[in-house]
């Protein structure tokens, strides 16, 4: 099966939930090959290979497992994520194959919430790919991403988004392609991924969305159904926002410019899977941020004490990129090209 998702051509040998299906038109175009359950013997083999565990997530399980732990296997050639509910993957060193298995009593939809999140943007990170741990909008023909701590609402600003009409481009990674003039921003997939709570705040009643797996409790709005709007088409990044904690001072939301120095430690922060990466990945991360910096705006956002009141919080986010963008250099340029144009005619 093919799928497109964060600018990577994928080749599956069974179909990924929530992944559109798409046509590869030769084996050449595939950037990722994807096996799962496939090949027990060798997978067994090459995830027994290595127990040097680089990384152990501070999160445990209820028996004292941390949730993720991280290894060197096969020599050196792949990366291996063990989950503590028995999932585990392995990621070719080049980013380009990630092998899977899971227990006998796991659903695909379960071993789907790690593959289509952590390990195919470690595969992502291993090609030198920047990821923001980002929701991401369109807006006006670009993109803005939204940056927060966790629980600071940017899966649920972005569902806010949606409701409003706007189109979603990736929900918790935003994947950042450099084109030297300009950085884009990859589609991810049709989902926006939400917790309960959320989505009674939103909807009414968390019984308006379908669970992601059957056996958790989180749930997604999809954006190809019902009138909501997936942007299927990678869009250049004009702004960056980072959710601030709530200030029940406040009476509506306040939007402000980072200073250049905190603007760098705020994008260095929110980078997805920053803890993973080796020192050349980070030297590299840390020259791609740089660029992104001196060309983009990013803005802190200070919401009001009302959670309820995130619509409104859309809206103040929307007017402030919208101005942003009337007021950059391509804008202006086209502003006085087509001035120019009627000046003519």
């Amino acid at each position: 099966m093919s799928h497109v998702v964060y600018g990577l051509k994928i080749a599956a040998n069974i179909p990924l939930p929530g992944l559109p299906i798409q046509p590869i038109e030769s084996q050449q175009e595939v950037d990722v090959r994807i096996k799962l359950k496939e090949h027990p013997d060798y997978l067994s083999t090459l995830f027994d290979s290595s127990n040097d565990f680089f990384y152990s997530s501070p999160n445990c399980d209820g028996n004292g497992v941390p949730n993720l732990r991280v290894a060197i296997l096969g020599g050196g050639g792949y990366y291996g994520f063990y989950y503590s509910d028995g999932v585990r993957f392995a990621i070719s060193r080049d980013g380009r194959e990630i092998q899977g298995d899971w227990p006998e009593n796991y659903a695909l939809e379960d071993a789907c919430t790690y593959l289509i999140g952590p390990v195919i943007a470690f595969a992502l990170r291993l090609r030198g790919i920047t990821c923001l741990h980002a929701s991401a909008i369109a807006v006006g023909g670009q993109a803005i991403a939204l940056l927060g701590r966790p629980g600071a609402g940017k899966s649920t600003t972005a569902a806010a988004f949606a409701r409003l009409g706007y189109s979603i481009l990736s929900d918790d990674i935003a994947v950042l392609d450099d084109r030297g003039d300009r950085i884009l921003v990859q589609p991810g997939y049709p989902r926006v991924n939400l917790w309960p709570d959320s989505v009674r705040a939103l909807f009414g009643s968390e019984e308006e969305l379908a669970h992601i797996t059957p056996t958790w409790e989180k749930r997604f709005l999809a954006l190809d159904q019902n009138g909501y709007r997936f942007q299927s088409v990678a869009l250049p990044l004009s702004a960056v926002y980072l959710l601030d904690e709530r200030e029940a001072a406040l009476a509506a939301p306040l939007v402000e410019e980072l200073t250049a120095s905190d603007a760098l430690v705020t994008l260095v922060a929110n980078t997805y899977l920053n803890y993973l990466l080796n020192a050349e990945m980070r030297r590299r991360e840390f020259e791609a941020l740089g660029r992104l910096k001196t060309g983009i705006h990013v803005r802190r956002v200070r919401p009001t004490g009302d959670p309820s009141k995130v619509f409104e919080l859309c809206k103040t986010i929307y007017a402030d990129a919208m101005d942003l963008w009337m007021q950059s250099p391509r804008m202006q340029s086209r502003i006085h090209s087509e001035l120019g144009n009627c000046q003519r005619s």
